[in-house]
């Protein structure tokens, strides 16, 4: 799937498709509670009120730059929270190059947030070592993440060590803030609560905008209960006021909105709430 702002263009490789095991992650939105959210389906639920959602990267293409946002679970990782997830051994790579974006096009790896399903494909294995996969890209995390997560790195199921600390050794992160550029048609927002330094990416392009939210929202389901927050947020309340701060100042605007794990269209109000409304990718 691909969408476009102006001159740039956002292609979704998908990692993994999920549907229905993500009751854990929002246990309020129950396969009754999403039945009564028909605009759901087919694209974010099934017929039997399901949860539909995936683990992605989305790769930002502008006249002179190939920038990849997130890079999902990561092949050959251990120790992760979700059983499933330990031990991937997915066609990532070749889905993006098939694609047209082979590894070594890619010259800024940017992470949302440092999450174990946001950071995976930031290293691979190689003889026993996780070094970079996209050698010659700079990395960027947010600093406010990145000093949380280093001085938590030995949580339960946390990828700093095989997916954050090589990049670092490597030479090739770069810490950032919320008021970094990361090109001329790319800004960032502080979008803090589901982690710590949580960034979204804006961007603007011959008058028309993409907004890469990460985990601000994971499901559109969200849009009609902000108040929703997902098991994994670090600060719920925060999360669920960074929620309702995106969509009002979204809501009823051409803005196109894609999210970590769901797919893009354009968020709506509906009521004292808001809902997602498809456009063509």
């Amino acid at each position: 799937m691909h969408w476009t702002a102006g001159r740039v263009k956002v292609t979704k490789i998908v990692e993994l498709d999920l549907t229905g095991g993500t009751r854990f992650i929002l246990p309020q939105a129950t396969t009754e509670e999403a039945l009564k959210l028909p605009w759901l389906v087919p694209e974010f639920a099934n017929d039997q009120g399901r949860l539909r959602m995936t683990i992605h990267a989305l790769v930002v293409e502008t006249q002179t730059r190939r920038i990849l946002v997130d890079t999902g679970l990561g092949n050959d990782k251990q120790g992760r929270g979700v059983p499933a997830w330990n031990g991937l051994s997915t066609p990532f790579l070749a889905h993006l190059t098939a694609a047209g974006y082979p590894p070594d096009s890619i010259d800024t790896v940017l992470c949302t947030h440092l999450h174990v399903d946001h950071v995976g494909w930031n290293t691979h294995l190689v003889d026993g070592r996780w070094v970079p996969t996209f050698r010659g890209a700079r990395y960027l995390f947010g600093r406010t993440e990145y000093d949380h997560w280093a001085r938590h790195r030995d949580e339960a199921g946390a990828p700093f060590d095989d997916s954050v600390q090589p990049i670092v050794d490597a030479g090739r992160a770069t810490l950032i803030d919320a008021d970094f550029r990361v090109s001329d048609e790319i800004s960032l927002l502080a979008t803090p609560g589901h982690s710590p330094g949580h960034l979204s990416v804006l961007i603007e392009s011959e008058g028309e905008q993409l907004l890469l939210a990460g985990d601000a929202a994971h499901h559109p389901v969200q849009f009609a209960h902000p108040d929703w927050s997902s098991t994994a947020d670090y600060d719920a309340a925060a999360a669920a006021e960074t929620r309702r701060i995106l969509f009002r100042r979204f809501a009823d605007t051409p803005t196109q909105i894609i999210g970590g794990h769901f797919a893009g269209g354009r968020i709506v109000r509906d009521g004292d709430a808001f809902r997602m409304a498809m456009t063509n990718s």
